[in-house]
């Protein structure tokens, strides 16, 4: 998928950085970069790793 990586813990950091320095919302960066947002979450909970949209970022 459009160059992103597939390790759980490598996604991560790709997205925050991304929501940090990129993008408002979760939904605004699925959408350009072209992912399913349910695809992403899933991928990230299944290591851990929980959305928290009031500071738009997983932890």
């Amino acid at each position: 998928m459009n160059n992103i990586p597939d390790n759980a813990n490598m996604l991560f950091s790709f997205v925050n950085m991304k929501l940090r320095d990129e993008f408002e919302s979760l939904d605004e960066l699925c959408m350009s970069l072209d992912i399913e947002k349910e695809w992403l979450t899933e991928k990230l909970a299944s290591a851990g790793f929980l959305y928290n949209e009031d500071l738009n970022k997983f932890w």
